[in-house]
């Protein structure tokens, strides 16, 4: 057996690997499109004084092609506020943490092409276990995107012997604004507390990252030469404004990161750069 601490070094090296990978693929689609040189901005940052962590974004705006990119990774550890305490498996008696993760949106220009998100993560307390997923949200349905990404993840869990209709299922419930009544986007798969033979589910976890880097790129790729509207435009931001209200009000990203002490603008870097509501 693999001690936890050794368990946590890899998990931890894996992340920022695959962070530096995601960001030279879209510093490649971006800059490879109208010969730019384009560059992601890297900021560090440290979660307290008392040695708990921290992480680095890398973040770049304003592109031909995407509109706002984020690419995340953090390790950070600490106590949970007592209060938040009995929502996390495993922390109900002392509270005391330890997570890692990377995390992932972009939100592209072209209103035809849907905005993506990634995340995967290891945390623990007085138990261990992975989480995480991938969601794309259009603006305009596209079927076969849709069949195309669908049968991707569907391969990727049949491969690992995990369930494609649990997560999915999981993923179209979680990905849902109840206030309105209505999905955030087309779905995708999310799962949690993946405890069961941790080399299995790392190994897991490893593949859907890959996979969120070749369905993201050639979904954009497909597309990234369409022609758009003003009209597209005003949609894509009405859509983004549902994207919005769920993050502020529903993601648990962003509810783990404010009582875990983590950076804000890291939690917040999911947000769109600009949005409309009716």
């Amino acid at each position: 057996m693999i001690d936890i601490e050794i368990k946590k070094k890899f998990v931890e090296s894996w992340f920022s690997y695959l962070q530096n990978q995601i960001c030279k693929e879209f510093e490649n689609i971006e800059n490879n499109h109208k010969k730019n040189k384009i560059r992601f901005l890297k900021r560090n940052w440290k979660k307290d004084k008392f040695k708990e962590g921290g992480g680095t974004s890398f973040t770049f705006k304003n592109g031909n092609v995407f509109d706002k990119v984020g690419v995340n990774k953090s390790t950070v550890k600490g106590v949970f506020k007592k209060e938040f305490r009995s929502k996390i498996l495993g922390a109900e008696k002392n509270g005391k943490y330890w997570a890692s993760g990377i995390s992932v949106v972009a939100h592209l220009k072209n209103p035809k092409i849907p905005a993506f998100h990634f995340n995967t993560r290891f945390i623990v307390t007085s138990k261990s276990w992975f989480g995480g997923g991938m969601d794309v949200t259009p603006t305009f349905h596209d079927i076969k995107e849709s069949k195309y990404m669908h049968k991707q993840l569907r391969d990727l869990c049949l491969k690992n012997n995990k369930n494609y209709k649990k997560f999915k299922k999981w993923c179209d419930n979680y990905f849902y604004l109840h206030h309105r009544k209505e999905p955030r986007g087309i779905g995708g798969i999310f799962f949690d507390y993946e405890k069961k033979n941790w080399e299995n589910n790392f190994k897991f976890v490893r593949e859907l990252g890959i996979v969120f880097i070749m369905i993201s790129k050639s979904i954009i790729l497909n597309k990234i030469k369409l022609k758009w509207s003003k009209m597209d435009k005003e949609k894509q931001l009405y859509k983004r404004g549902r994207y919005v209200e769920f993050n502020l009000l529903y993601d648990r990203g962003t509810k783990f990161g404010l009582n875990s002490g983590g950076d804000i603008e890291s939690i917040f870097m999911s947000l769109p750069p600009e949005a409309k509501w009716k």
